[in-house]
């Protein structure tokens, strides 16, 4: 039986994102962004944009040494970690994002193919924006039947493209040397007039996201816990270092006009223009292929994850080829090349991979924080997701604030159409550990201090032995604790014989009521006696720091007065408030329009009552309800006091 293909660190993550990385932005938009910027700007967007790259690279590089990675890359990452509501939002936005730098990629091609005169010529096509989304058109079509003949061959026409452009660079820093002509009379550090440096800083930005090309092909690795850390980490470093030494030299040996007014200058500063144009090709159609290749693998997880269409997550043949997927993507990047203008795709690119790389490092951030199932080999602080996390949004909000607005409304819209479908993992998702992590520290905090009068909130224990006889009970009990307090009803159940009726993991109920309201929460216990377990539970439960409050019974004729009375001077000594609810079903609650309050003039009572009230009026039925306070005064010798 034949074995499917897998790639190794070289040929499966660092060449795929090398070769995207050292692409179209390179090539055809640094000299521009360090004419506009200025050698001293240029460099601080550099480190910027890789701040974000390196802290997102490092995040998926321990999230992979802890996950097994299927096909999917970063959306399956995400959506393991972060569950697939949001998981699957993210993943769609970076789809997107991948299906839109595919047409960056090919308008760049088209850019450099055109304004070679020889070409145009012979074709007969002026270089322009309709002649850029023709030409585009034929070269995606070409590389999406590159795609369908097989994966493998697409890798290893990589090797001859890594090739071209390690030899166009070598030919483009001997030319800056030898070509003095181009030499400015001065350096260019500061900024030029014209675009303001969130601008630029949005063009250059697609320059940085070519390390998750790698990523995305995750399903056809040999080894993805070892292959994408080193392999991610190296292309990101190389990267660095190229755009950094390119940045210094083109503003310390080219003049700042080139820069500016002419996108292919590098065709005429290279010591062998043709071994240059080699490597623009090279770089330009391989990074698209590259997203010709992971885009597809995105939405095919996705879809088997059953958030997308069905038909998208079918797979062809022994390597499981995302065919369906791969004509849906070539749909979305033929829309990007038909608006053919290169910078405009660039800014779009941008906003869709900063929020994505926001979200992919506060994964990392919160499982490192949060779940005690995260053991990654690859082991980094949580400070770098946070930092990551941080800076994207930062960069989002100073860039465009209305197109970061725009993207997070689009990306929340997903999750909660996504979050009414009630899709979840069978093993889980981080969020439950963040709680459990929040209410430790939230415990510890409360704990630490001390109770004061004006955060008093009701936390009511409610035995209604019954719930289903009593539902006055309950909906009086959710009255009481309105939007801010909290209510535990116990429904005990008398088991003479039994030791255990339910186990601990059955004790919790999901009823109506706990699930559409928060601060309901429903317990059901056995007891051997009622008044017993009632006493018990009254000693036991709570956790400290939001220990019960306050007892609430149903008043009634008890067969045995005397244990009943036993029972509520326990509930009295344990300091509990204790209330006792006399229902008359034949009047129900009334109108809920008015509360009178009953008060002898001493003790707390008066005080307890008034308190409650204050939660009571935040309650639906209660909040146009007026207080009476009816105080007895026998002998009218309090009255000026009262």
């Amino acid at each position: 039986m034949p074995v499917p293909k897998k790639f190794g660190t070289f040929s499966g993550v660092f060449t795929p994102s090398i070769l995207t990385i050292l692409g179209v932005i390179m090539y055809l938009r640094l000299g521009w962004v360090v004419g506009q910027a200025g050698l001293i700007a240029a460099l601080g967007i550099i480190v910027l944009a890789h701040v974000i790259s390196l802290t997102t690279g490092l995040s998926i590089s321990s999230i992979a040494t802890d996950k097994k990675i299927k096909t999917g890359g970063i959306y399956y990452i995400l959506s393991r970690s972060l569950g697939l509501p949001m998981g699957g939002s993210i993943g769609i936005t970076i789809f997107i994002g991948t299906a839109l730098s595919i047409s960056l990629y090919i308008i760049g091609f088209t850019e450099n193919f055109l304004s070679i005169k020889e070409i145009s010529d012979f074709l007969g096509i002026v270089p322009s924006v309709d002649s850029y989304r023709i030409v585009g058109s034929v070269v995606l079509l070409f590389l999406v039947l590159i795609a369908f003949i097989s994966t493998s061959f697409a890798i290893k026409t990589q090797y001859v493209i890594l090739s071209a452009i390690a030899l166009s660079l070598v030919s483009v820093f001997a030319g800056v040397f030898m070509n003095v002509e181009f030499h400015p009379a001065t350096v260019a550090l500061q900024p030029a007039e014209g675009k303001t440096l969130e601008y630029v800083f949005a063009i250059f930005f697609p320059a940085v996201t070519g390390f998750t090309a790698g990523v995305a092909l995750s399903g056809d690795l040999k080894d993805p816990k070892k292959n994408i850390p080193i392999g991610t980490m190296a292309a990101i470093i190389v990267g660095f270092v190229v755009y950094v030494v390119l940045a210094i030299l083109f503003a310390t040996l080219v003049d700042r006009d080139m820069l500016l007014n002419d996108n292919n200058f590098l065709m005429k500063i290279a010591w062998f223009s043709p071994i240059v144009v080699a490597g623009i090709w090279g770089a330009t159609l391989s990074s698209a292929l590259g997203g010709i290749l992971g885009g597809p693998r995105i939405i095919q997880a996705i879809s088997k994850d059953k958030i997308t269409p069905k038909f998208l997550g079918k797979g062809y043949g022994i390597n499981n080829e995302p065919r369906n997927a791969l004509i849906f993507t070539f749909l979305l990047a033929e829309a990007g090349i038909l608006i053919g203008e290169l910078d405009v795709i660039a800014g779009i690119v941008s906003m869709f991979y900063i929020a994505a790389y926001g979200f992919i490092n506060l994964a990392f951030a919160l499982e490192k924080w949060a779940s005690s199932d995260f053991r990654p080999s690859f082991r980094i602080s949580k400070w770098v997701g946070i930092v990551g996390f941080i800076a994207s949004f930062s960069i989002m909000f100073k860039i465009d604030t209305m197109a970061m607005i725009l993207s997070l409304i689009i990306m929340f819209g997903i999750y909660f159409f996504l979050k009414k479908k009630v899709l979840e993992l069978d093993f889980g998702d981080v969020w439950r550990s963040v709680w459990q992590s929040v209410i430790r520290s939230s415990l510890h905090e409360m704990d630490s201090k001390e109770q004061q009068e004006r955060n008093w909130q009701p936390n009511i224990m409610l035995f209604s032995s019954n719930t289903e006889a009593k539902p006055h009970l309950i909906e009086f009990g959710k009255d009481l604790v309105g939007r801010l307090g909290m209510l535990s009803n116990f429904d005990l159940i008398e088991n003479k014989n039994a030791d255990v009726l339910f186990p601990k993991h059955k004790q919790s109920l999901q009823t109506d009521d706990s699930r559409k309201y928060k601060g309901i929460f429903s317990r059901r216990q056995e007891c051997k006696d009622y008044y017993e377990g009632v006493e018990m539970i009254a000693r036991t439960y709570g956790f400290s720091g939001i220990e019960p409050n306050t007892i609430l019974l149903n008043w009634q004729k008890s067969k045995d007065p005397v244990r009943f009375a036993q029972t509520v001077g326990t509930l009295s000594d344990l300091d509990l408030n204790i209330l006792m609810m006399d229902y008359d079903s034949r009047f129900g609650f009334g109108k809920r329009k008015k509360i009178d309050i009953w008060w002898r003039g001493r003790g707390n009572s008066g005080n307890f009552a008034l308190s409650l009230v204050k939660f009571i009026w935040l309650s639906e039925n209660w909040r146009d309800s007026v207080i009476r306070l009816l105080i007895v005064n026998r002998r009218n010798d309090e009255k000026s006091r009262i």
